[in-house]
């Protein structure tokens, strides 16, 4: 069983709008029409006639300007209650500029990367161009399956490694069963000795730990297994919570949890997502009396 660990979460970014360059363009515009009033002044002064009016000497004619109407506004002065022009706002950064992707963010690059995972039998849920907690998971699932550091974020070396990537394989050449790989934490949903699904997992620790009982170790024993019991909700045990627990070995069991790092870090449980969890039980993929291996 395992230890009541807070879940994963992430934060939702959205982009905040900077109110200066509106400010700024106001002010723009109030000075453009201060200069444009000023030389409507100029034009209507036009110029003085020779002080002598001597003859011969040419006398401009004055040069006039017609008024505006009331309430109408001078030329270049935005009229009462119009809105002032704003400045288009810049794109939003594309969050694959740096050549890595990770939690929180989303867009085109976000939907390759998780078409290919999806591609590959690394369940993340829907496609849907957000990176979220099932993304972050499919992409570790994939980064233990093929050897590179397990830590969530597709950055160049991950992203590198998908297109040549293939499936996963089973150990079982035939059959449907589920597999738990304890060197590289993933469980695999095995369907006519072909891997359906990948799962990012956390298996036992290894560590002494206390309970009422006594002392034991958190281990994940190797063996051939079935689904013995399950139950349809929460189990409040005494070393933690427990979501929709399919129990193949005594008190251990593949269950929902909140937290499913790379590492091993159970009481000997196989830990998944409450997302993954649900998916075992609405698929008939781990019906009682299923083979689970664990290897």
């Amino acid at each position: 069983m395992i230890e009541d660990d807070e879940g994963d979460s992430a934060m939702d970014h959205r982009p905040v709008h900077d109110l200066s360059d509106r400010a700024a363009a106001r002010r723009v515009a109030r000075l453009a029409a201060a200069l444009a009033a000023a030389g409507g002044l100029a034009v209507t002064a036009g110029c003085a006639p020779d002080a002598a009016g001597a003859p011969g000497t040419a006398v401009p004619a004055p040069t006039t300007s017609a008024a505006p109407a009331p309430g109408t506004p001078a030329q270049g002065t935005p009229a009462q209650g119009a809105a002032p022009a704003s400045p288009t706002a810049p794109a939003p950064p594309d969050p694959a500029a740096d050549g890595v992707l990770e939690l929180g963010e989303s867009g085109p690059a976000v939907v390759a990367l998780q078409q290919r995972l999806s591609d590959l039998g690394y369940w993340l849920g829907e496609v849907d161009g957000w990176y979220g907690q099932l993304t972050r998971q499919a992409v570790m699932a994939f980064q233990k399956a093929e050897g590179l550091t397990r830590d969530g974020v597709a950055g160049p070396q991950t992203q590198g490694r998908l297109p040549e990537a293939t499936r996963p394989t089973a150990r079982a050449t035939s059959g449907d069963l589920l597999e738990v790989d304890l060197e590289r934490q993933l469980l695999l949903v095995v369907q006519d000795g072909q891997v359906r699904w990948a799962f990012n997992t956390s298996t036992g620790n290894g560590e002494l730990y206390e309970y009422s009982g006594g002392t034991a170790v958190a281990s994940t024993p190797k063996g051939e297994y079935a689904i013995q019991r399950q139950i349809d909700g929460l189990r409040e045990a005494e070393l933690g919570t427990l979501y929709r627990p399919k129990y193949f070995n005594g008190g251990i069991a593949v269950h929902g949890s909140g937290s499913i790092p790379a590492r091993p870090a159970s009481h000997g449980c196989v830990r998944l997502t409450n997302a993954a969890m649900d998916l075992l039980w609405s698929s008939g993929v781990a019906e009682i009396g299923t083979t689970v291996l664990v290897y």
